[in-house]
């Protein structure tokens, strides 16, 4: 896009299907790479990803020439069928349905850069419920307990 210019971050965080501890450490650094060529691959730039057993969090250096929608859905799709062709997952994995997607401006990317970092040693004192929520509160988002996760069927 000739004459665009932008410099959009946003910080991306979603779960497994139910928050099953599915992501193993032995197989997550090829989840994470497979993800990090996905992004690549849609024309955005991956910051930091890291997460936990049972979710993920990117920071992404977002251009306008997709929608942060379909980047999550490519993610997930992609991802979610990289898994289950490896068999890492018992039975057949599933990513959550919803996603939370927060901006990020300039002068924080350091401060998220570091909280994705440290996703293990911040997971020792807080649940991932608690810190979706917390989350949302810090950017002003209206939720529902309801309709906030899937749950287990």
């Amino acid at each position: 896009m000739p004459n665009t210019y932008a410099q959009i971050y946003i910080h991306l965080v979603f779960s497994v299907k139910c928050r099953y501890s599915l992501i193993k450490d032995e197989w997550q650094g090829n989840l994470f790479k497979n993800i990090a060529s996905i992004v690549e691959n849609r024309k955005q730039k991956l910051i930091i990803i890291n997460g936990t057993q049972d979710h993920i969090h990117l920071l992404v250096s977002f251009k306008p020439n997709h929608t942060v929608s379909d980047l999550v859905r490519d993610i997930k799709s992609n991802s979610t069928k990289f898994i289950n062709e490896n068999g890492w997952a018992y039975g057949k994995f599933q990513w959550q349905i919803g996603f939370g997607a927060f901006s990020v401006s300039q002068s924080k990317t350091k401060t998220v850069y570091s909280y994705i970092q440290n996703q293990q040693e911040h997971h020792k004192k807080q649940s991932f419920i608690e810190e979706y929520k917390m989350l949302l509160k810090m950017h002003n988002i209206p939720y529902d307990d309801a309709y906030i996760f899937d749950e287990i069927n």
